[in-house]
Order: C-alpha cells, then structure tokens, then sequence
C-alpha cells in the first residue's frame, strides 16, 4: 500500500500532499462476525477539512471524511476510484480494507477554530458512509459533531447506517445553534436487488424506520433516493413502490439522483451486471456510452416520474429551508421528445 506522498484528489494537492506517512500508520483486524474479512489501517491524518475541486458537479464546498473505502460495498460507489490511489483495487480492496483517520475529532475542532475557517457549510457522506460499519467501533462521529455544533458550524449528513441514531442527542443539539441538515439514501426498495448490489448495508427498510424515528423525534429527514439503477430498479410501479415507503416514513422530500458510472466503479460495476444481469450488459453500453451520466433525456424522465409520485403521496423534492441547505445547481436544459444521439449528459443536483 502507498502512503508516502499520498493527496486527496478531493482536496488542494498543495497543501494536502503526503496526508499520512507510513510511520502513522497502524493496521489491526478483529476476529468479530461483523469485521471479519475487514482490515482497518489506523492513521493520524494531516487534514480533515477537503475543499470540492471547483470542476466538481457536487452542490457543496467542503466535506469531512472520516473513512476511506467502504464496508457498504455497495457496487456502484462513485468513491472506489480513490483507493487507486493507495495502490489497492477499487474493488474488493474497496470494501474491505478500510483507512480510519482516528484522530478526525480533534483535527477538525483545531481546524474549525482556525481564523482561516469562516464557518462554511460542510457536508459529510458524500464520499463514503461515514456511518458504515467501522464507526460502530471507532466511534469517531460522536466528536465530530461535537466539534460542529460547539462552533455553530452548520453541517449535513448523508447516509445509509442506522447508527446515526445512536448520534441523536448530540445532532438535537447542535440543530438547536445551527443549521443541520440528514439524508438517507434509500435507491428502491427491491429486496432482492438489495442483497446484490448494497450486500453491506442495512437493508432499505430499516434505513426508512431511520427516517421515522427523526421525524418522531422532530428531526426533519430528507431521503436521497439513489441510486435509481436503469432497467432494475425503475419501472413504474418499482418507482411507485419506493416514494410510497417514502412517504410513510415521513420524509420531509425525496431527490432522485440515476446511477453515475465514474471509473473506478464502472468496472466494478460493469462486472457484477456481467455476473448477474448478462442480458443488460450492451444496453449499459449504449446508455453510458457518452461517459460517466444517464443522457440526460432518460434522467429527466426519471426525475418528473418521482416528482409526480412524491406529490401524489404528499413530499416533494427538496427545496430552500429543508433539511440540506447547500448551494442549489443551475437548471437541466429542456428534454426531447424522444432520446436523440445529439442529447448531451449531465448530472442532476445532489439534493
């Protein structure tokens, strides 16, 4: 594995080269059902706080991660290229050798009083789940939002654990003294398709009793459904299915967002849908054939099917004041009529 000279591609390659060295580096695994097969490489990290690349579609500026690589193992996940640059796969080295930066808390208190730090939003589970399985033993969240809410420093989180319930009191807290924003990401609810292509992660409807209990709690909850997997999980009444679970998990909004194939997931990717789905392989080919997004006929399609949906069940996407307050995207051009070679790709609003 390669930790000298190690940047963040999602931070200032300047400032954030060599972010661990290999004498900060200690590497354990635990003979526990749930981590078995799972190496953990403990490290002091240099910074927390990563500023997005300004080319970036993402509707946010700077995010904290506390893990890199993901026990979700979830196929399709944009962040398997980063372990590339750890020297591993962005395969199964993706989900189960997993970089815990344990000293996460207490470098973002000292980078959140910096007078260089103005306060700006900063989202966190937008790379991996920084409620994946690892958190349930290194607990670093508890000080991280600790560290947030003492700055009144307005924060968002997106995830697929339910273990952010855990986490319930300190995010009461800091809603109370600023602005805190939650998302689950529940894609569909298909059980079946579940089991094969998010292995790792609680199953859909327990992500939804998540979006309950906040709700019961006063939380308000946005759901990011995501991803809407093309052929598998959006026909009409898959779609249907999951905006009414949705909703009845009282979810202030719901966002679709259609799978993305970046490199580094789409090889991944390309090679479950080989194993388990032969039959869709040259239809991918031909939809993704322009790059990593859905053309943007078909993402447009998807998106007034789910918001049409949402506002039969009585949501609606997410708007200003809900539960993540991040920069909104410039508006998608008009759809065609029917898809056309011509219709150029883009990516939808996070949230």
């Amino acid at each position: 594995m390669r930790w000298d000279n190690l940047a963040d591609p999602t931070g200032d390659r300047a400032r954030d080269a060599a972010l661990f060295g290999a004498d900060a580096v200690t590497t354990r695994t635990f003979d526990t059902p749930e981590f078995r097969g799972i190496t953990f490489h403990e490290v002091r990290a240099r910074s927390i706080v990563n500023r997005v690349p300004g080319a970036s579609r993402m509707p946010f500026e700077w995010t904290v991660n506390p893990y890199r690589g993901c026990s979700h193992a979830c196929v399709y996940c944009f962040a398997r290229k980063t372990h590339s640059y750890l020297d591993l796969d962005t395969g199964l080295d993706f989900d189960s050798q997993i970089v815990v930066k344990v000293n996460a808390p207490e470098l973002l208190r000292r980078q959140l009083a910096s007078p260089r730090w103005h306060g700006e939003h900063i989202a966190m589970g937008t790379n991996v789940d920084c409620y994946q399985r690892a958190e349930g033993r290194y607990r670093l969240m508890p000080g991280i939002i600790a560290a947030l809410r003492d700055r009144a420093n307005p924060f968002s989180i997106l995830t697929k654990g339910t273990l952010i319930l855990r986490d319930l009191d300190l995010l009461r807290q800091a809603s109370e003294v600023t602005d805190v924003g939650i998302s689950v990401s529940v894609g569909f609810t298909d059980t079946a398709l579940w089991r094969t292509v998010e292995p790792g992660t609680p199953a859909p409807e327990r992500r939804l009793e998540v979006v309950r209990a906040l709700a019961g709690q006063g939380i308000g909850c946005g759901v990011l459904m995501a991803p809407v997997i093309p052929f598998l999980g959006d026909r009409p009444e898959q779609l249907r299915a999951t905006v009414r679970a949705i909703a009845a998990a009282g979810a202030t909004s719901v966002t679709p967002l259609v799978l993305h194939l970046r490199p580094g997931a789409r090889e991944w990717f390309m090679a479950w849908l080989e194993h388990h789905h032969p039959h869709l392989v040259r239809r991918y080919e031909r939809l993704y054939a322009a790059g990593a997004y859905a053309p943007t006929w078909y993402q447009r399609r998807i998106t007034r099917q789910v918001h049409e949906l949402a506002r039969e069940y009585g949501i609606g996407p997410a708007r200003a004041g809900m539960p993540r307050r991040i920069r909104p995207a410039g508006p998608l051009p008009e759809e065609p009529l029917e898809p056309t070679a011509s219709a150029a790709p883009t990516q939808l609003t996070l949230l």
